[in-house]
């Protein structure tokens, strides 16, 4: 059992700017919840090894930078839309103590008794809520594992490796590498008159049902799966050669791996989601400290028979295609869309279909960039696949690299119980017999 042996709040440090922040259209479609993500440091034997005090005062630095943080989620009192009102009163602070070592964190999968035990629960990400919570367990070998909670409608995952790097960089006593976040959500405010110039079906209150039959159960299984140099490299040559990403290879392959598994009909068609990072896209690019949510969905479409009478390649190229359709024209087209749509309405959990997969792609972050003076972290990820806000009956991917598998990269998967066990096997039976491709 976790004990909790702090509960504060920790403040900025020096004087904050007090006003309200306008958040996109983008933000608030996001999953209205906390991201639960955690980051796990072994000991280094030093009596002194990563101490809380020391810790927060780098986090009230931090918060001096990133003000916005130690606001609160509240709502226009004219139009009841979300807002930031950065008013300082800080970040909800704690320590705990478990009775466990890293040792028991090297198979790590995600899941509620996790999220539960070393990130912080927040009983509500509706307005006025907080925006974010940090949890600093100490293990019983000496270890740490940080975990925070953030509110999505603020921070997306480029924007938490910018805090990070910032919080990581006052800890270590080295300011020359922060950087200056940009919270001007107004970058992508809707035009005005408002120019839909595309199909946005996808992007109203009704959707994110497909057509296939509805998967209504809460009940999905995690795995976390592994994939060496070596299976990636024959993936790709598989998907078109080295040329092709790891993404859209590997992906590619879950995607058809993931159809066998569930036993779907061959004249069935399968979806699979994309969120694509489209702050590059824009027309001009968005500043790289950008602070605030920059991801768009798009879907690849396939009847089962297609994906599975083709090769890798026709579907990594389907991915691909998918991809480049969200350009700067689109993700204008989509806020202006958005500007009339029920946001909240329609950024609530909703049924999918079990033939649909979703993938999110963490390889480009530099996720393991959180030395606070003590080494990287052996592991970040997601202390739960599906939580407040997030779809829970939906089969999900995250796909990152881990330092330690030399190229390797590790692939969390939720999957319905009945379907796991087969895709677990059929996903390096086809890796190591790939003839069936």
């Amino acid at each position: 059992m976790v004990q909790v042996t702090q509960s504060t709040i920790v403040t900025p440090s020096g004087e904050t700017p007090k006003h309200k922040i306008y958040l996109s259209n983008l933000d608030i479609v996001a999953a209205r919840g906390y991201t639960p993500t955690i980051y796990v440091y072994p000991s280094t034997g030093k009596q002194d090894f990563f101490p809380a005090e020391a810790f927060k005062a780098s986090l009230a630095k931090a918060l001096v930078i990133f003000y916005p943080l130690a606001g609160r989620l509240s709502r226009d009192p004219e139009t009841s839309r979300p807002e930031i009102d950065c008013t300082g009163e800080g970040v909800q602070f704690f320590t705990a103590d478990l009775d466990a070592t890293v040792d028991d964190f090297k198979d790590f999968t995600p899941s509620t008794e996790m999220r539960k035990k070393l990130v912080p629960v927040v009983n509500s990400a509706d307005p006025p809520c907080i925006i974010m919570a940090i949890q600093m367990t100490r293990l019983r070998c000496g270890g740490i594992i940080l975990g925070f909670a953030n509110h999505h409608y603020i921070i997306d995952g480029r924007s938490v490796i910018l805090f990070i790097k910032t919080l990581s960089s006052f800890a270590r006593g080295d300011a020359s590498t922060i950087p200056t976040p940009l919270f001007d959500h107004s970058l992508l405010r809707a035009r005005s008159p408002p120019s839909v110039c595309f199909d946005h079906s996808d992007y109203t209150p009704k959707v994110n049902q497909s057509k296939g039959p509805s998967n209504t159960s809460s009940q999905v299984v995690c795995s976390n799966l592994k994939l060496t140099k070596e299976q990636i490299h024959l993936l790709k040559i598989l998907a078109g050669g080295e040329r092709v990403s790891t993404f859209r290879a590997v992906v590619a392959h879950l995607w058809k791996c993931t159809c066998i598994a569930r036993g779907l009909a061959s004249d069935v068609e399968t979806q699979l989601i994309l969120p694509v990072d489209i702050s590059g896209r824009f027309k001009p690019p968005l500043p790289v400290t950008y602070f605030g949510n920059t991801t768009v969905r798009t879907k690849a479409v396939a009847k089962v028979k297609d994906l599975m009478s083709n090769t890798l390649e026709f579907t990594a190229n389907l991915i691909q295609n998918a991809v480049d359709n969200i350009t700067d024209e689109f993700a204008r087209s989509l806020i202006d869309h958005l500007e009339s749509t029920d946001l909240e309405v329609l950024g609530k959990s909703s049924a999918m279909s079990n033939t649909s997969l979703t993938a999110i792609s963490w390889l480009s972050f530099p996720m393991y960039d959180a030395d606070f003076g003590w080494g990287e972290p052996t592991l970040m990820a997601r202390a739960e696949m599906y939580g407040s806000g997030f779809r829970q009956w939906m089969a999900m991917s995250y796909l990152s690299r881990v330092p330690a598998m030399d190229g390797g990269i590790s692939m969390m998967v939720g999957l319905e119980p009945d379907s796991m066990q087969c895709f677990k096997k059929i996903l390096y039976d086809e890796i190591e017999a790939p003839k069936s491709y």
